[in-house]
């Protein structure tokens, strides 16, 4: 054999040799105890805007049955309804992707709600690569999310369609060392160019932003469990061509109601049937900009998710 061959053998034989220890790596990673599976706005398992670290309940060696989830907020005269209608499932036990569709109703206030179209596409992937212990120890995941066919705000003066991405990650603890009142805790950090998850465009440039959560569960009636949480996003401040608008952090505050109680009361992941029921207010944008009010500021909104 020549020497460039063996070279080349040797080269190949090597990236075989990598590619089986990386997927024997993610296989091991992965087979660890199903977690939570409740759906947030883009489809990630998560609250209601964030994502948490736990990922779709699924076997150790295939796929799950899908989630599917709506999402809805009324956004107010400016900005209209968005309802969000998504798809998620879970791999090897720590893996998980699915994909949203944005549906935009339109306001009615002239001048401003034309500047938002009809709706998008979001595609989203997780991985969790640290399981979470009954010690201190969080679930850590890496994750995406990419947004197509976007023509809100920017678009719609540039008459053009725009991509915007996520890239993030996070951190989640379920604390049960308090008798009778488990709390969830939710902290990450993302890279991201878009404007409050899309629904304002695009933001000029990549920007690092925080974001964070906390809920408590209580025991309600029936078999039932019920969680009230905060969450706070930081959006990037500037839109894409817009200079003088300014977009400040996003809040909300929700209730969880899961009716089989699993959440987090009985234990993670143990649902029958799979089911919760979200109800929130979000703080999203008022005045932007001078003489600009998107009155979306106490704005109600609904989720429900389903997994099969």
């Amino acid at each position: 054999m020549r020497k460039g061959t063996h070279r080349r053998v040797a080269v190949g034989s090597r990236s075989v040799l990598s590619l089986t220890l990386l997927a024997a790596t993610v296989i091991s990673v992965c087979a660890k105890p199903a977690a939570a599976q409740s759906l947030n706005w883009e489809g990630q398992t998560g609250v209601f805007v964030t994502p948490l670290a736990y990922s779709v309940p699924s076997s150790d060696k295939g796929f799950s049955m899908p989630v599917v989830a709506y999402h809805y907020l009324d956004a107010g005269q400016v900005l209209g309804g968005f309802h969000q209608i998504s798809i998620t499932m879970g791999a090897l036990n720590c893996l998980e992707f699915g994909y949203t569709r944005d549906l935009h109703q339109d306001g009615s206030t002239a001048g401003l709600s034309n500047l938002w179209d009809s709706g998008f596409n979001v595609f989203h992937g997780k991985f969790n690569f640290l399981k979470e212990r009954r010690s201190w120890r969080p679930a850590l995941s890496l994750g995406f999310v990419a947004r197509t066919q976007i023509r809100n705000v920017g678009g719609v003066i540039q008459n053009k369609n725009y991509s915007n991405a996520d890239f993030y990650l996070v951190a989640t603890k379920t604390v049960t060392q308090i008798r009778s009142l488990p709390l969830v805790f939710n902290m990450g950090f993302k890279a991201t160019n878009a404007s409050l998850l899309g629904l304002v465009g695009n933001a000029p440039a990549y920007q690092g932003r925080l974001f964070g959560a906390a809920a408590f569960a209580l025991k309600g009636p029936g078999r039932s469990t019920i969680l009230f949480g905060s969450e706070v996003l930081q959006e990037p401040r500037r839109v894409q061509a817009l200079p003088s608008v300014t977009v400040p952090t996003t809040i909300t505050y929700a209730v969880r109601i899961v009716p089989a109680g699993a959440l987090p009361l009985h234990g993670w992941g143990v649902e029958s049937p799979k089911l919760t029921i979200d109800l929130g207010v979000a703080q999203a944008a008022g005045n932007v900009a001078p003489g600009i009010n998107l009155q979306a500021r106490h704005q109600f909104a609904l989720g429900v998710s389903y997994g099969f």
